[in-house]
């Protein structure tokens, strides 16, 4: 149970991509905005400033879902990792905190890749290459891999980093292919390592 008694009753709020973890934002819930947020899975806060509740994209259409509710070990500050409908800042930047790139890209680009399989388009190549079937899919990742590993012999590292890029990004393509995300695999080696 959160601990309302000791900051006037707000607590600060950590608000996280749940799927590349960057930090999207800060902000202060009493427990009215705590029990809706609870109950209606889309992030609300207290402002301060209009004291008053407001539900994130309330106005934008911009709504942080709520994916997980953590109370930290002094139960007076909560994560919330949350997936996101459009930028989180005002300003129409992906985050408050304006970082200069998505340190987790490859989570980001997974995501992408599962809105052109929930949304198909004649124009993008996720879509082309699926629509081979999976067969050329993993040809496609097998020819990447092959060519990476001749990049990394014999060519300039330009060339190795371009591509390892396209290895992963058919790699992407396939897990999705196969109904595997990321996450499953990181678990995994995570599991290895132990």
């Amino acid at each position: 149970m959160l601990d309302f008694s000791k900051s006037d009753g707000l607590v600060p709020v950590i608000v996280q991509d749940a799927q590349t973890l960057e930090v999207l934002m800060l902000g202060y819930m009493n427990e009215e905005a705590w029990q809706k947020t609870q109950a209606e899975k889309r992030v609300t806060f207290f402002s301060r400033s209009k004291n008053r509740l407001w539900t994130k994209g309330e106005e934008s259409g911009n709504f942080l879902e709520v994916v997980g509710l953590h109370i930290d070990c002094d139960k007076d500050t909560v994560l919330i990792k949350a997936r996101p409908a459009g930028p989180t800042c005002h300003t129409g930047s992906r985050s408050c905190f304006n970082t200069d790139f998505n340190q987790n890209f490859l989570l980001e680009l997974e995501r992408i890749i599962k809105h052109r399989y929930e949304f198909p388009s004649d124009e993008s190549y996720v879509n082309r290459l699926r629509s081979k079937g999976i067969n050329k899919i993993a040809q496609k990742v097998g020819e990447e891999a092959v060519e990476t590993v001749i990049a990394a012999l014999t060519e300039t590292e330009h060339d190795f980093i371009n591509e390892t890029s396209d290895l992963l990004f058919h790699l992407l393509v396939l897990l999705r292919e196969k109904g595997i995300s990321l996450e499953t695999i990181a678990k995994n080696l995570e599991g290895r390592h132990q």
